[in-house]
């Protein structure tokens, strides 16, 4: 893996919010499922870590946002861990996988990343987390892939063209959209496969450029 995007483990997460305001509305559930790769190079989906998260106080919950993903926030049977409790033990999980992968740090992946990237990094100031195994602002957007490959940016309509399923029952479940979205991710790069491997050997027949000065944002994710 730490070959295939330069030392990234991309991680799809999933978030369901209480708006669309990352800075004033809350987040209300957390989904991440790991990537992992085979023997052979082509990329899988792993295990799933979700999260329900507490509203942080003052946060905002926007009635028609609720109606979508159906959460109760206070529901008296709703199990819900705080930002930190939540992100912290979301993060372990990713922090484990990018050691196991021998990769450098994770970057997010997903279906309108910067909408679920900027809802993470508002809670990770809130919480004052310091040990973010993400990068800041670099992302994979399967909204961008899928309408590359398929012509389809929607979610739903990009499941369908890759030839996978969709149950309109489950959507916006945080696991459930974060797992659609890892078979996506999954089924665009391993078509592309040829691509990488074909540019890789362009790469290997090319002098190397001289040094570049350290990019902190490719050293390892603080532990």
């Amino acid at each position: 893996m730490r070959d295939r995007f330069r030392g990234f483990l991309p991680v799809v997460v999933d978030v369901e919010t209480g708006g669309f305001n990352a800075a004033t509305d809350a987040l209300l559930e957390i989904a991440a499922v790991l990537i992992e790769i085979d023997a052979e190079g082509r990329l899988l989906r792993g295990a799933t870590h979700r999260q329900h998260v507490k509203p942080f106080e003052g946060g905002r919950l926007d009635p028609a946002s609720l109606a979508v993903n159906g959460i109760d926030p206070y529901h008296p049977l709703r199990i819900a861990s705080t930002e930190g409790d939540a992100l912290g033990a979301i993060f372990g999980e990713v922090r484990r996988a990018v050691r196991e992968q021998q990769c450098t740090r994770a970057i997010l992946v997903g279906h309108n990343a910067s909408f679920d990237l900027g809802f993470l990094n508002a809670a990770v100031t809130r919480a004052g987390i310091r040990r973010n195994p993400f990068h800041p602002f670099s992302s994979f957007d399967t909204a961008t892939l899928a309408g590359v490959a398929f012509g389809q940016t929607v979610l739903s309509r990009a499941i369908q063209a890759a030839g996978l399923e969709w149950n309109s029952g489950e959507a916006h479940s945080a696991s459930y959209d974060a797992e659609r979205t890892a078979d996506l991710f999954c089924v665009v790069c391993n078509q592309f496969r040829p691509l990488f491997d074909a540019a890789a050997e362009r790469l290997a027949a090319t002098p190397a450029p001289e040094a570049e000065p350290p990019n902190p944002l490719l050293e390892p994710a603080p532990e």
